[in-house]
């Protein structure tokens, strides 16, 4: 989704629109309770999507200096700034072209930027099995922004065969890395055994998790959860929750983190 304010950011600029529908319902304990999931493309985390000050002109030239000199973190900010149009016209190609090149030096920000592009099919044809494919580079690098769109492209079955398990493998590791819509996909996995074996007290933990990062449908279902949950399965989940500690960004090239 801390901020990497230089780092990797899934791309927040492209301003997709999150759609939560409901499409699953299960029983547990007498209870129903729905598990959302997104019709849309995936969104960025707010761990990956820190807001900063536009670029001034000396800036903007810097960083064009410093993208084109080879730098990976300038290449991909480069890209950011053509994506978002932050003191330049919004230019699509210019951005896939200054993620690609950020991407050929295995920089897994830019490979999970890239992704997007094809994915959304923004400044080159969609392709989503590229998508997929470009995500699971920049996921098995620790990417918490790939590691999310991949568990998207999992749990729907695009570019990628469909699977639950596989879903709520890359989901787990982009929650253990801070994301909090991945905290509220993988707590209710966890609370419907979707992909995992249920356990209520390790749901509703990332639920917690989710919820005080202000994901707003965490909250409310963790309010359902915890009605049907023993007082036991509550307070474990929140033990777990307090001592829960994000899972350090590694560094990509030139210092950019995932």
């Amino acid at each position: 989704m801390g901020g990497y304010r230089d780092g990797q950011r899934l791309s927040f600029r492209m301003k997709r629109i999150l759609i939560l529908a409901l499409v699953a319902a299960a029983l547990v304990s007498g209870i129903g309770l729905f598990l959302y999931h997104k019709a849309s493309q995936p969104v960025e985390t707010s761990t990956d999507s820190p807001a900063r000050p536009a670029l001034s002109s000396a800036e903007l030239e810097a960083l064009k200096s410093k993208a084109e000199g080879g730098d990976a973190g300038a290449q991909i900010r480069l890209g950011w700034v053509y994506q978002e149009g932050d003191g330049v016209k919004r230019d699509m190609k210019a951005a896939v072209k200054w993620f690609q090149k950020a991407a050929d030096q295995n920089n897994p920000a830019a490979l999970a930027a890239l992704g997007e592009m094809y994915q959304a099919g923004q400044g080159v044809p969609s392709d989503l099995t590229n998508a997929a494919r470009l995500y699971r580079q920049a996921a098995d690098m620790g990417s918490v922004a790939g590691q999310y769109n991949l568990a998207y492209l999992c749990e729907q079955g695009t570019g990628v065969a469909q699977s639950e398990t596989e879903a709520a493998k890359w989901y787990q590791l982009a929650a253990e890395g801070g994301d909090p819509l991945a905290q509220y996909a993988i707590g209710q996995r966890y609370m419907l055994g979707l992909g995992v074996n249920t356990n209520l007290a390790e749901g509703m933990k990332w639920l917690m998790l989710a919820a005080r990062q202000g994901q707003a449908d965490s909250g409310r279902a963790l309010e359902k959860w915890q009605a049907s949950a023993s007082a036991d399965e509550v307070a474990k989940a929140g033990e777990m929750a307090q001592k829960f500690v994000p899972r350090k960004a590694n560094a990509g090239a030139n210092g950019t983190t995932q």
